[in-house]
Formats: structure tokens, C-alpha cells, sequence
């Protein structure tokens, strides 16, 4: 076989359709098309192979071993191209709209205004993943990038959304003598490490994790001060769940980004959305910035 041509696919159909039903006539039932014209193609996907794939079986038919042999992977393979069809299916729905966001963005900021979102485009199913290596807008993986830096692609429009900053929060009330819950990778990173020992350094740390998201977590249960993006802790302040701690200062973490084709997106609804998230965050951004006083 490996010297010949892949049999037809029209025939592969008919064997799989044969093998699975155990019949000629079941099979042509099932592909809408005579048993005369399964039991023709199944002759010549023989005659190709130069095998015999089925043998006589009282009204029926069963698998020889070259047979079974043939089932197991044209099986595989047709049920691939079936779930195959079906994600593309999926992914013709007009209301969908993907969105790629860091996670810290997606659960703090993100997320608590997905309802406006939806209440102002109800057609819209939006499809949002945190796996920032997906970031090529392109018209069929991404229509909507939120970044921390632009992504500079050509034909992709970038504009500033939001600004961040790493901040000191903590439930409302908790002791002065309160411990330290923050990032490893703060602690060890060039820029915000010096940061932490210079206006941090007389906490005793009481956890530390890999995952801003348990950082706010934590502040949230009353373990600690946290040092968290203020765009993680966005809904927690809004809701008084966290207040800022004035006395220790807030270390700047540059603009946010969103981004989009520059050009007419694969549907209107694309750049709608995108719209949108520039309003919200414009909407927002005065009261959002209370963090920095």
C-alpha cells in the first residue's frame, strides 16, 4: 500500500458503512445510495488493495483480518473528520467571538462586565482563553487581543485600554500587623523585587504563590496584604471586599492593550465588541484610578 495511491474516498465510506452495519444493504440504506453501488465500490477498494475485506456471513457480511485490520483506521480516521466538521460547525456561529486576554485582566476586569457586555450585543457568545502564546489576530483563532504590550502585526489595530499597577489591598479592617501574600515571581523579578523589599521588607511574608488569582484569594479570605495588579482586584475594590492600603505606594505596570484587525473584521459583531470594551474601560477608568491616590 505504501507504494500506491490512497484509495478513493468515496470507497473508504462504503467499507466503513459495511463494516459497521455488517451488511451490503444496510450500508447503501444508510449512504442513500443502491446496494449494487456499495457492493461496486467495496470491489475495487479490494481490487486496489489485494485483499479480500469482507466474506459471507448468512445475510450479512463480516470482516476478514486484512478487513478489520482496514476498519480500525479508517474508523479513527472518519470519526477525526467528523468531530472535525463538528468544531467547524461550531465556529460558524455568528454570535461567536474570541477573545484573548491575560488571566489577571480576564477574571478581575473582564469578567465582572461580561453582563453588560452580553446585555449590549445579545447575539454574542464570546469565547475567551487566557492562553497568551494565541495572540496573531488573525480570521480564525483570534478576533480580539487584550495585551500588556501591542502587538505591532501588520493589518492589526492596537489601542491603549486600560493602565495598571501593582497595589497593596486588604480586607476591610484587618490588623496593622497583618503579613505579606504576593507573587513569587514579584519577589524575584529585577523591577519589582527592590520594589517589594524597599516598601515591604518589614512584613513577614505569609504566603507566597504562582498565581496572582490565589494572591487576591487570600486577601480576600483576610490572610494578608496582597500585592496585586489593581485590574485583578478591580471588582473585589468596587464592592469594598478589599480596600487600598493609601500608606503604601502603588508601582506603575504600564498600559494595557487591545487589539483587532485594522480592516472589516470576519463579522461586524468583532469590531462591536471591541468597541464596547474601549467604552467600558473609558467609563471606568476615573473611578478605577482611585487606587493611585
Amino acid at each position: 500500500m505504501s507504494n500506491t495511491k490512497l484509495p478513493s474516498f468515496k470507497f473508504l465510506i462504503g467499507f466503513e458503512a459495511a463494516a459497521r452495519l455488517g451488511s451490503y444493504s444496510r450500508a447503501a440504506e444508510e449512504l442513500c445510495v443502491s446496494q449494487s453501488a456499495v457492493s461496486h465500490q467495496i470491489a475495487q477498494l479490494e481490487q486496489q488493495i489485494g485483499q479480500p475485506l469482507f466474506r459471507r456471513k448468512g445475510r450479512g457480511v463480516e470482516l476478514t483480518v486484512a478487513g478489520s485490520l482496514l476498519q480500525d483506521s479508517v474508523g479513527k480516521s472518519l470519526e477525526q473528520i467528523r468531530n472535525g466538521l463538528s468544531r467547524i460547525d461550531t465556529y460558524l456561529d455568528e454570535g461567536l467571538v474570541t477573545l484573548v486576554c491575560p488571566a489577571p485582566i480576564a477574571s478581575g476586569w473582564l469578567q465582572p462586565r461580561l453582563d453588560l457586555l452580553l446585555q449590549a450585543h445579545p447575539a454574542l457568545c464570546p469565547i475567551i482563553s487566557v492562553d497568551e502564546s494565541a495572540r496573531f489576530i488573525d480570521e480564525l483563532d483570534v478576533d480580539i487581543a487584550i495585551t500588556r504590550e501591542p502587538l505591532r502585526q501588520s493589518g492589526v489595530l492596537d489601542m491603549p485600554l486600560l493602565t495598571d499597577a501593582l497595589v497593596a489591598v486588604a480586607a476591610p479592617g484587618l490588623a496593622d500587623g497583618a503579613g505579606l501574600l504576593c507573587l513569587e515571581e514579584d519577589l524575584t523579578s529585577d523591577r519589582i523585587g527592590p520594589f517589594i523589599r524597599a516598601h515591604w521588607g518589614h512584613l513577614r511574608k505569609t504566603a507566597i504563590y504562582d498565581d496572582p488569582r490565589l494572591v487576591l484569594d487570600a486577601a480576600l479570605r483576610g490572610r494578608g496584604v496582597a500585592l496585586v495588579s489593581r485590574l485583578l482586584a478591580d471588582e473585589a475594590l468596587r464592592r469594598g471586599q478589599l480596600v487600598p492600603l493609601a500608606q503604601y505606594p502603588a508601582l506603575p505596570l504600564g498600559t494595557v492593550w487591545i487589539s483587532c484587525t485594522e480592516g472589516a473584521p470576519r463579522l461586524p459583531l468583532v469590531r462591536e465588541v471591541f468597541d464596547s470594551l474601549l467604552q467600558f474601560a473609558q467609563g471606568g477608568r476615573a473611578s478605577a484610578d482611585f487606587a493611585n491616590t
